[in-house]
């Protein structure tokens, strides 16, 4: 899952991206409005955060824009991240279009839990994945073929993530390097290859990621 992180303090916004990491989210960094629109122009994000307090603009503003400019691709999920704690800043940043709002200063760990109830928002899985055979458990890091624990990468995890996200579906090489990887990420590299590769075999037989030929590869419900 990818997630835009807006934040103008340098040392915070290092530290929240680093612990996403952690978690294994790909993580994309602006800290001001003219990034963050630049960014939000070319990538589609699972979650974006918003701080509303940036040098040049306000954040506000952005989250608005994103339901009105056409230009603009919208994050499916937004969280706003500011130390306005008024109850008419709330409402603002609610009906500005903001899916949920967070008020600084904040526990990491709320930070994720909020991030992870965006991600699976209309859903009804809960914390707990599950395709035929699979299962990941998204808070603990943990996931099992038929009660078998599977030893994955923070990479791994989260590409068997996204794939999880949308059984059946067949995925391009594209969508999985879009929201996977970062913005630092190389469209030329066979890093896709490579990391897929290395999660089928821990997938094991008989084989759950399939290539669908010059489409891309689809995680089969059933083997």
């Amino acid at each position: 899952m990818r997630i835009l992180l807006i934040e103008d303090d340098p040392d915070l916004a290092d530290v929240v991206a680093l612990g996403l990491r952690n978690e294994s989210y790909a993580v994309d960094q602006a800290a001001t409005y003219a990034h963050a629109e630049e960014l939000l122009r070319t990538t589609t994000y699972d979650v974006a955060c918003f701080d509303l307090g940036l040098p040049d603009g306000d954040g506000l503003e952005l989250i608005r824009r994103l339901a009105r400019d056409l230009e603009l691709r919208r994050p499916r999920r937004s969280l706003v991240l500011t130390a306005r704690d008024a109850v008419a800043d709330r409402v603002a940043g609610l009906d500005a279009g903001a899916d949920d709002y967070l008020v600084k200063p904040f526990h990491f760990a709320e930070l994720v839990a909020r991030v992870r109830a965006l991600s699976r928002r209309g859903e009804s899985h809960g914390s707990t994945l599950r395709v035929g055979a699979l299962t990941l458990d998204l808070a603990a890091h943990q996931a099992w073929r038929d009660g078998s624990e599977l030893r994955l990468t923070a990479r791994e995890f989260s590409l068997l993530r996204y794939f999880m996200h949308h059984p059946g579906d067949v995925l391009s090489a594209e969508d999985l390097l879009e929201h996977v990887w970062d913005e630092h990420a190389n469209p030329f590299t066979a890093s896709v290859r490579v990391i897929l590769s290395r999660l089928r075999k821990k997938l094991g037989e008989p084989a759950l990621i399939v290539t669908v030929t010059n489409v891309g590869y689809q995680l089969k419900e059933r083997p």
